[in-house]
């Protein structure tokens, strides 16, 4: 297998499994360690949230599961080109109210953090994690029932890294191109 650092350039320094997590699309279809997926699950838990009504919902769902299936039908063929190789996709899904149908206006901000601490966990023990929203919302939510006060936001492949070389050609050009980010200049408005 051809490792390919993928370390990020930054212009200051940060915590190494911040500099170093990416999104692979290269996965190696084995079966996923429970221990490291309860960590990163664990992570998400105790992410914050406004009032700390923790509005994060998950699907779960290992290759080979007909939960994984579901999934793997929502997505768009591009993603469906490499996801399945994940040994876990997670459907993240937004409580966008609560159960008395008051609105929670951060629900997916708060998700989103969520899914942040569950990626930065799963990194640092080794596994990789590649969110997607190439995928039909509507369509997960159907396949899993969920009311509608549940909003799937995007999908979460998490896995081991696999070989880069046997994705396709376009596939394997996105998995080694240079990793660039705005400048900070650019995304601080004001200071």
């Amino acid at each position: 297998m051809t490792i390919v650092d993928r370390t990020a350039p930054t212009d200051h320094d940060i915590l190494e499994v911040l500099q170093e997590r990416w999104s692979p699309r290269a996965y190696e279809p084995v079966e996923i360690d429970e221990a490291l997926l309860a960590k990163a699950l664990e992570a998400a838990r105790w992410s914050p949230s406004a009032y700390n009504a923790q509005p994060w919902r998950f699907v779960v769902a290992r290759r080979g599961t007909e939960a994984f299936d579901r999934i793997v039908a929502s997505l768009a063929e591009f993603n469906r080109m490499w996801a399945p190789n994940a040994s876990v996709l997670i459907l993240a899904i937004a409580e966008t109210a609560n159960e008395e149908g008051r609105a929670n206006p951060t629900a997916v901000y708060d998700l989103g953090q969520a899914v942040a601490h569950l990626t930065i966990q799963a990194h640092a023990d080794g596994l990789v994690v590649h969110q997607m929203s190439g995928f039909d919302a509507a369509a997960a939510a159907t396949a899993f029932d969920l009311d509608e006060r549940l909003q799937p936001v995007t999908v979460v492949a998490l896995g081991s890294l696999g070989d880069a070389e046997e994705l396709d050609a376009m596939l394997r050009e996105r998995e080694h191109a240079p990793r660039a980010r705005k400048p900070i200049a650019q995304i601080v408005l004001a200071s």
